[in-house]
């Protein structure tokens, strides 16, 4: 399956096998995005949140 990288415009190939919570990339920038849905035909992504380093604050 392939959709589009909302930050490049990039082609993204999702794999047929995706499942909710993995995370892909754009090849192009780098981008991760989460699979939130899978349906027949396609998929739907939202930009994957970055977890910061905990310094044991």
């Amino acid at each position: 399956m392939k959709t589009t990288c909302e930050v490049c415009s990039g082609a993204i190939e999702v794999p047929n096998d995706a499942i909710k919570g993995e995370i892909v990339s754009c090849p192009d920038c780098g981008t991760e995005y989460e699979v939130i849905e899978v349906k027949e035909g396609g998929v739907s992504l939202k930009p994957a949140e970055e977890v910061g380093e905990d310094w044991g604050e």
